[in-house]
């Protein structure tokens, strides 16, 4: 019986023994790796194989880019055991613009006569040579009237100096230069007329401030004026409202906001291609508001026919008189536009009532004698006369340091 289990305790042993062996030859290493991925079949032999086994190779790596850093700044230091930090300063906040003041009026045309004698010497000295030879036949005379002519005196303001002057000389008998520049100043002062008024009608009236309208074709310089006028009347002691009543140039309101705020005067200004009336009201509405003295409008130049002239300038001045009524309507004119600038000047006194003129670029190529054709032509004082670029380059006229300035220093 025994020798019946002896073989069969072999036979299980013998396959206990192969198991444990193949276990132990099919078990993972630790730390052993993985078997390498084997071609699959086709892809060496070029056959298809779907997309979704097919691995992209891995993109090569792009060299990095060295980014130069900018050197660290270091931190303040930290304040000690018992210090304050120090305080950090703020920004400083952008300065508001200076107000300036110019100077007092009085005089300023003295002043700048320099300016007005320069280009107008050879018209002075010209005529007091003519007058001063020995005889005075009809060739002289003709040479004086062509001489006040080319000046733009205008024709008949000069016949009547002309005759004026032949009945002084011959009558008096004069014939030193002193004596016939006296007559020569004379008779020019009179043709000016120094007895209109030249003065701005400006200050408070029955409780509202003065209303003064700027009105002139474009290019006269008009805004410009408008902001110079503002200075003038700063200069003498008065308080200033301005009205950007030109809203159809873009640039108008902007250039009156940089005169009123040299000055400190409040600028009413309304949206580009609106209704000028309103903003002539408005900036009414805020001179009597702010109590100042004299609220200067400035107007549109841009009106091609009388008709429209007529009409906006009629709705501006009915718009306005609704606080009060207007006080002065200035007429700008540039003055190197001769004699032709008179056909437009004439439109505006038919259709406003224009009570001065400011005779603007009269330092440049104009002719002093334009002076006196607008007052004999329009009827009307010229109240104003610019003599340069300047900021204070605007002076009231008076007639005689006008014409000594024409006829230069002896």
């Amino acid at each position: 019986m025994k020798d019946a289990l002896v073989p069969v305790l072999v036979v299980i042993g013998l396959l206990l023994l192969a198991g444990l062996t193949l276990f132990l030859v099919r078990r993972p290493r630790r730390g052993a790796l993985p078997p390498t991925e084997q071609p699959r079949p086709g892809i060496e032999r070029g056959e298809q194989v779907p997309p979704s086994v097919i691995t992209a190779p891995a993109p090569e790596k792009a060299p990095e880019r060295v980014t130069p850093t900018k050197p660290a700044v270091p931190a303040p230091a930290p304040p000690a055991a018992g210090e304050t930090a120090p305080p950090v300063e703020a920004p400083p906040a952008p300065a508001a613009p200076e107000i300036e003041q110019p100077e007092p009026t009085a005089g300023r045309l003295v002043r700048l006569r320099a300016r007005l004698s320069r280009s107008q010497n050879v018209f002075g000295k010209g005529l007091l040579g003519l007058l001063s030879r020995d005889h005075l036949d009809d060739d002289a005379w003709d040479e004086v009237e062509e001489s006040l002519i080319s000046a733009d005196v205008g024709v008949q303001a000069t016949t009547e100096i002309v005759a004026k002057l032949r009945e002084r000389t011959r009558v008096l008998g004069t014939r030193t230069s002193s004596d016939l520049r006296t007559l020569l100043t004379e008779e020019l002062t009179e043709a000016l007329d120094p007895k209109l008024d030249r003065s701005l009608h400006t200050g408070v009236v029955d409780g509202r401030p003065s209303v003064i309208l700027v009105v002139g074709v474009n290019g006269a310089g008009k805004t410009t004026s408008c902001g110079k006028i503002a200075r003038v009347l700063v200069a003498d002691g008065h308080t200033v409202v301005l009205g950007a009543a030109d809203t159809f140039r873009a640039a108008a309101a902007e250039q009156l906001a940089t005169w009123g705020s040299r000055v400190g005067a409040q600028v009413v200004r309304g949206p580009e291609g609106g209704d000028p009336a309103a903003v002539a009201f408005d900036a009414v509405k805020k001179g009597i508001e702010a109590g100042v003295d004299t609220v200067l409008i400035d107007t549109a130049g841009r009106l091609q026919n009388k008709v429209g002239l007529m009409d906006e300038l009629g709705k501006i001045k009915r718009v306005v008189e609704k606080h009060g009524p207007v006080s002065e309507t200035l007429l700008v004119l540039d003055a190197t536009a001769g004699q032709n600038g008179l056909s437009q000047a004439r439109v505006f006194t038919e259709v406003a009532d224009v009570t001065g003129v400011v005779l603007t670029k009269l330092d440049g190529t104009a002719k002093g004698g334009i002076v006196i054709a607008v007052q004999r032509a329009l009827g009307i004082p010229v109240k104003l006369v610019g003599l340069g670029e300047g900021p204070d380059d605007l002076a009231p006229f008076d007639p005689q340091q006008f014409v000594a300035a024409l006829l230069g220093d002896e």
